[in-house]
């Protein structure tokens, strides 16, 4: 239906200026032609492409949900939870800190022996498919969620009847589920991180398997800095269990590892500003032997000035 705007004086005689009804391919009231709007049908194809080119975007990227499979890292995560994962910071160089709660794959070896579940059915295929491109939480079982306990050059001691105790310092940890004990179930003495690896325990520690018994096994039981996803940040379903993740106060504590902030050496720029200065150091020192203009000028006035 065209819709018409009649003239006040009625000077074109009559004819009203129609608004929005010029056909396609002929000039409208600008000279250009008119453009056909699509229907629906055709423009939604159109949008799912880019509802899903960014939520793949985002998931790469930015953030990305995973689905908690075991428990853990009860309480602070239950089973069924789902947890929004930062995976931006990472970009720009920032590594897991302590007390993080932080998604890893698998070091090699974690996950053997875990249960796992049959793919064969339509919703895990629909569910792996909506995870790829981040409209539904990841549960691929190749992935780990555990908190930080120590990075690269802590010192931790882990015994039977004691507290964990990063670089000396005994850790408080309200986090723990109701009933564990920090160490008994799984003691391994005391354990130096290498650098670039991390200690990660789980907040259930009489039901984790973590860095504990694949040190005891493998004489390892450390994580690569690069097999980390992200850092778990925020429990965003259910709302009942909704609820932020952030660092506990105990970490604050602890100071930094022996091994953690080696002695500074100059990196290639560096050395090569030093090389460049160094001659030109050397060379003022020795002028610094003989007097300069300016020294000898205010010798001259200084004697001028007693004669007069």
């Amino acid at each position: 239906m065209s819709v018409q705007q009649s003239t006040e004086s009625g000077e074109s005689g009559g004819a009203g200026e129609r608004v929005g009804t010029a056909a396609a391919g002929s000039p409208g009231p600008g000279g250009k032609a008119g453009r056909r709007k699509r229907p629906f049908w055709q423009e939604l194809p159109i949008l799912l492409v880019i509802a899903l080119l960014l939520s793949l975007g985002i998931k790469t990227f930015f953030v990305q949900a995973f689905s908690i499979p075991s428990g853990s890292m009860e309480q602070t995560l239950e089973i069924g939870d789902r947890v929004l994962v930062d995976k931006l910071t990472p970009w720009f160089g920032a590594e897991p800190e302590r007390g993080e709660v932080v998604v890893f794959r698998d070091p090699g070896g974690w996950l053997e022996g875990a249960p796992t579940h049959s793919g064969g059915s339509v919703m895990s295929t629909v569910q792996k498919a909506l995870s790829t491109v981040g409209l539904m939480p990841s549960a691929d079982e190749k992935d780990l969620i555990k908190r930080v306990i120590a990075v690269g050059g802590d010192t931790v001691e882990c015994k039977a009847g004691g507290p964990v105790r990063v670089n000396g310092v005994a850790l408080d940890e309200p986090y723990l589920f109701p009933g564990s004990t920090p160490c008994d179930n799984d003691p391994v003495g005391t354990v130096t991180v290498p650098k670039g690896k991390l200690w990660v325990m789980g907040d259930h520690r009489n039901n984790s398997r973590d860095s504990r018994p694949h040190h005891n096994e493998t004489g390892d039981g450390f994580v690569p800095v690069d097999n980390v996803v992200g850092r778990a940040f925020v429990v965003a379903w259910p709302l009942s269990d909704w609820s932020t993740l952030p660092v506990p106060d105990t970490f604050d504590k602890v100071p930094s590892g022996a091994a953690a902030a080696p002695a500074a050496t100059p990196s290639v720029p560096g050395a090569v500003a030093l090389g460049a200065v160094l001659p030109v150091a050397l060379w003022r020192r020795r002028r610094g032997a003989a007097p300069s203009p300016v020294s000898r000028a205010r010798s001259v006035l200084s004697a001028r000035r007693g004669r007069d």
